[in-house]
């Protein structure tokens, strides 16, 4: 349970309690981060956006590469909530379970190409609290694995995306 009050729907923004009454409808069930994030209207729409540029949205980067992304760096963060939600999207998204179960057990365990090993390396590393070091080496080894500017933007975004939706969940108790 959250370590911050969760409003009741009614005392939602209309807009904010349409759109999880959308998610429960399709998806069966509101996640408590959505729960904890709809107490500001303001930064619940900021979010759902942020997830819909991101994630949702078809994006440069395909999706196995996105949730390889959400699954890594939310392991990193010990957001035990957040793994186990992109576990489960990323098999809706047409990833195995073995696939899954590899990026559960880090980077040097999955069957990937050498590109997304070295993208995927790069994510963590520009993620961690050492991201100062990520120099324009690292940038230029995505850039020849064959990524476009574009792409390794997207893919620190993600990264980015999942460092602040981490720090809310581990530090509000969602999930807990």
């Amino acid at each position: 349970m959250a370590y911050i009050r969760i409003a009741p729907m009614e005392e939602l923004d209309a807009s904010v309690r349409k759109q999880l009454e959308a998610v429960r409808k399709t998806m069966g069930g509101v996640g408590e981060i959505a729960q904890v994030l709809s107490l500001r209207a303001d930064i619940y729409n900021m979010t759902s956006g942020m997830v819909r540029t991101l994630l949702i949205n078809q994006t440069e980067l395909p999706y196995h590469i996105k949730e390889s992304i959400a699954i890594l760096v939310s392991k990193e963060n010990s957001c035990t909530m957040c793994v186990g939600e992109h576990e489960r999207m990323a098999k809706l998204l047409g990833m195995t379970e073995e696939q899954i179960n590899q990026v559960l057990e880090g980077i040097d365990r999955m069957e990937i190409p050498d590109n997304e090993r070295t993208l995927l390396q790069f994510c963590l590393k520009s993620g961690g609290k050492e991201n100062y070091k990520v120099t324009q080496g690292d940038v230029d080894a995505v850039r020849n694995a064959g990524y476009t500017d574009s792409q390794i933007l997207e893919a620190v975004a993600i990264v980015g995306y999942f460092n602040y939706i981490n720090t809310i969940s581990n530090a509000l108790g969602a999930g807990k």
